[in-house]
This record gives C-alpha cells, structure tokens and sequence, in this order.
C-alpha cells in the first residue's frame, strides 16, 4: 500500500483528500513534521483560504523548506486548490506575497464579470495527456476560488479552463503537479487524476 504524506498546515480540506485517496487503495498519512515530508514517497499539499496565511504556516512550522527540499529529491507533489495557488512565485492577494517558487508566475484575483468566487463544474481543456491519462481532451471538474493563474502561455500549463477569461487550472512541472479545482470533489474524472498521480 503506498504511503502518501498529506500535508497538514491547519488550512486544508484534509478528510475529503484522505477519503479519496483511501479509496484508492493508498494510505494517506496527515503530517506536519518536517522530516517526514522530506523522507515521503509522494506529497499532497491541499489548502482552503488565505495564500498569505497559508505561506505563514508554512513557514512558522518549517514545512515550506521541507517540501522544497523534498521536490529537490524528485518527491512527487501534488498542490490541490489553494495548495495549487503556493507553488507559484507570488500571489497579488491581500498585498504582494511570495510563494514556494516551484512554478513561475503570478496568481492573480478574477477581474470578470461574472460571479466570484468561481464555484461549481466547469470543463477543463486537456492540454497533459500524462497528468490527465485516460480523460478526453475536455472533461468536468469542481472548483471553487476567487484567485487564479492567468498566463495560459505559460509552459508549464497541463489543463486551461475558461470563466470570463482563460485560465490556467492546472499545472505540471517534472516531478511537480497542480490542479486549481479539486480532484476529491470531482467524481470519477477526479479520481482518475488521483490515480494517475499515485501512478508516477
């Protein structure tokens, strides 16, 4: 049974990531303590909230080196949500704050017509036929945010999604992936990015 270390920092949506991935057939393993981040054999990092207050617990609690450390070591990591949002340079949230640096760029608030936070099912276009194995090239996923990254140049960019304007929703980077909406909440299309991570 595979060991994944799920990232506690006092800000994620922890037991619907750790009910999937027991589904799965892996065994998720709540962690705040360094050493063992650094040691994992694979790394969710979820997150619900605040990036500025996400990156001061990562920081006061050691962890934001210890994943770096352990990305550095070829670690797999998959951020989830706001745990997307904290592998990028910087976020304009609430002020200009850095993040962990595993992706370039910027996240940014959704400057949209339309109703934000963006929340509910929308399509993603498959642009990562490895991180997404096994889906068509536009499958449906949940999301809810308020903040996104808007390069959809970037070269890192696995899935784009549109509302109001292109985004990037997901993310992958050798041994680092990202998903802006979330892959416990998203029925079997979820499941399947679970898997396919588990799988690296």
């Amino acid at each position: 049974m595979q060991k994944v270390i799920v990232i506690d920092y006092g800000m994620g949506n922890l037991h619907s990531v750790q009910k999937a991935l027991s589904f799965l057939g892996a065994a998720p393993v709540l962690s705040q303590n360094p050493d063992e981040i650094q040691a994992a054999e694979k790394l969710i990092l979820p997150g619900v909230g605040a990036f500025a207050d996400a990156m001061a617990e990562l920081k006061q609690k050691k962890l934001a080196q210890a994943i770096k450390q352990a990305v550095k070591k070829q670690t797999p990591l998959m951020g989830i949500c706001l745990g997307m949002q904290l592998l990028f340079e910087q976020s304009s949230e609430g002020g200009l704050h850095e993040g962990l640096g595993l992706m370039p760029g910027e996240i940014t608030r959704f400057e949209i017509r339309e109703k934000v936070p963006h929340m509910g099912w929308n399509s993603v276009k498959n642009k990562d036929k490895a991180m997404f194995a096994g889906l068509p090239d536009e499958f449906s996923v949940y999301f809810v945010h308020s903040y996104c990254a808007q390069d959809v140049a970037m070269p890192y960019a696995s899935g784009i999604t549109q509302y109001g304007v292109p985004f990037v929703c997901a993310v992958h980077r050798e041994n680092v992936y990202g998903c802006q909406f979330h892959p416990e909440k998203s029925g079997e299309n979820g499941m399947q990015i679970l898997r396919n991570f588990l799988a690296v």
